[in-house]
């Protein structure tokens, strides 16, 4: 019997967007959806925004069909710089 064990990736990084600091929490998605990272974040209302950010290439790029935020839109470079430097850290070169 051969066992495959999947390392469960989660993080929290704040950030600064719309002139406050907010807290964004990420989750590495594994098996089938692999290559995908869900994202949440709270609005000035205390509102949970949760999106889905796709690997391609040597960075993250937001992949949702639904219209977000701009002060989160303006932060997907950012989101991304991140997310790669987290699993850097996680997982190595």
């Amino acid at each position: 019997m051969m066992l495959n064990f999947n390392r469960n990736i989660q993080f929290t990084k704040l950030l600064k967007a719309e002139g406050r600091l907010r807290e964004f929490n990420f989750r590495k998605l594994t098996g089938l959806h692999e290559g995908l990272m869900t994202v949440d974040v709270s609005d000035d209302r205390g509102n949970r925004i949760m999106f889905t950010m796709q690997k391609n290439g040597n960075g993250w790029s937001f992949h949702n069909d639904f219209v977000l935020p701009d002060w989160i839109n303006d932060q997907e470079h950012n989101l991304s710089d991140m997310i790669e430097e987290e699993l850097r850290q996680l997982i190595g070169d």
